[in-house]
């Protein structure tokens, strides 16, 4: 099956996915072609906007998942003028980590002064900036974006604030492994709030969301056996005790405020089907997943893999089912920039033929890959 999914991937995709594929499965990217690959990425549309955001001082962007508009100013000329979805972007793209534009956007999130100058631009990013930390036990706040960002760009494991941040995150599913159910820890609001009641739990509290499963999927320091599989144990205690009720739905405690926590797992993880979409962020977080190192001993991760060799057809390529009322709001067909709150799109332009089969296929091409060569270490 892989092989079939490999050759189609050959005849059709793009030039990212030409050189992930070469690069990180078949490890067989010569560096004439590699060379080749990379100056046809640097051509993309994308990438070209990405470059022109980029300032002296290396920052890329206008803060990091940070307002589009502020009374009536337009911050973002379009979304990947946010330093977040830049460093996404470069991120997907596997754009090398020794590339100017990489490099310096890392050592300016590392510079204290150009950051405080980054974030000063409007009064609620000044604030932020001073609570930067507050809230990095749990993942929600602009340290843990900034962190999770360095790490993706290939920055993970040469700074001592990230390797921290690596054993926060573990800290964060460690703690899920002593619970019988959320309301252990959730507090509830007292005052007058009419609006949002959401329970909701304190900065402090250790508790896993999407940036601290990405910190370790990006790293390499943390990694033991223990660990991961301490990892797998906390990943298969979620979907047992957590619930798909609309009361799982918390805030955290930021000093007087309560601010709703980006993708925490407070649900079941959902496993891969063709024929169902309904969560936002959907074949995302089950890569990450993998790319712990937990192979197919995490469940869902087990059973997404029985159902993707199920879906994929006789070329080699995976289909899914995406006319179906209810898959059309969170559709890959809809992705067009990177951000935290969509799965990743490689190809370039989804007019052409094949792309979106491209972009699946190559993803379950990639999911394969990673489970079976944890299988054969």
């Amino acid at each position: 099956m892989l092989d079939k999914s490999i050759h189609f991937l050959l005849e059709n995709a793009g030039p990212v996915i030409q050189y992930r594929l070469k690069k990180e499965i078949l490890n067989n990217l010569l560096k004439t072609e590699e060379e080749l690959l990379l100056n046809q990425i640097y051509k993309l549309p994308y990438f070209k906007l990405v470059e022109s955001y980029a300032k002296p001082n290396g920052y890329i962007g206008s803060g990091m998942h940070s307002y589009d508009n502020w009374r009536g100013n337009v911050l973002h000329k379009t979304p990947l003028q946010d330093g977040e979805k830049a460093a996404r972007l470069l991120s997907y793209y596997s754009i090398p980590k020794e590339h100017p534009l990489v490099k310096n956007f890392v050592e300016a999130m590392r510079d204290e002064k150009i950051l405080q100058k980054e974030f000063s631009y409007i009064p609620p990013e000044i604030i932020r900036f001073e609570n930067r930390f507050l809230g990095l036990n749990n993942g929600n706040c602009l340290m843990s974006i900034i962190y999770t960002m360095q790490a993706m760009l290939g920055y993970g494991d040469d700074f001592d604030d990230l390797i921290e941040f690596q054993h926060i995150a573990l800290k964060g599913f460690e703690r899920i492994l002593k619970l019988s159910s959320l309301d252990e820890i959730l507090k509830k609001r007292t005052g007058s709030e009419k609006k949002y009641k959401y329970p909701y739990i304190e900065a402090e509290e250790y508790f896993p969301d999407v940036y601290t499963l990405e910190i370790l999927a990006y790293t390499k320091s943390w990694r033991s056996k223990k660990n991961i599989q301490i990892l797998t144990d906390s990943l298969n205690h979620i979907n047992k005790i957590m619930k798909m009720e609309h009361s799982n739905q918390i805030h955290v405690k930021i000093k007087n405020k309560y601010y709703a926590p980006c993708f925490a797992f407070t649900t079941p993880i959902k496993t891969f089907h063709p024929d169902l979409i309904d969560i936002i962020v959907y074949r995302k977080i089950l890569t990450e997943i993998a790319m712990l190192g937990v192979g197919d001993t995490v469940d869902v991760i087990k059973n997404s893999i029985t159902n993707i060799k199920n879906a994929v057809n006789s070329e080699g390529i995976l289909k899914m089912n995406l006319e179906q009322i209810h898959n059309k709001r969170y559709s890959p067909k809809n992705i067009k920039y990177p951000s935290p709150y969509v799965d990743i799109r490689l190809e370039a332009d989804y007019t052409k033929p094949h792309a979106l089969d491209c972009d699946l296929t190559f993803w379950a091409v990639q999911l394969l890959n990673m489970v079976e060569n944890i299988k054969n270490e």
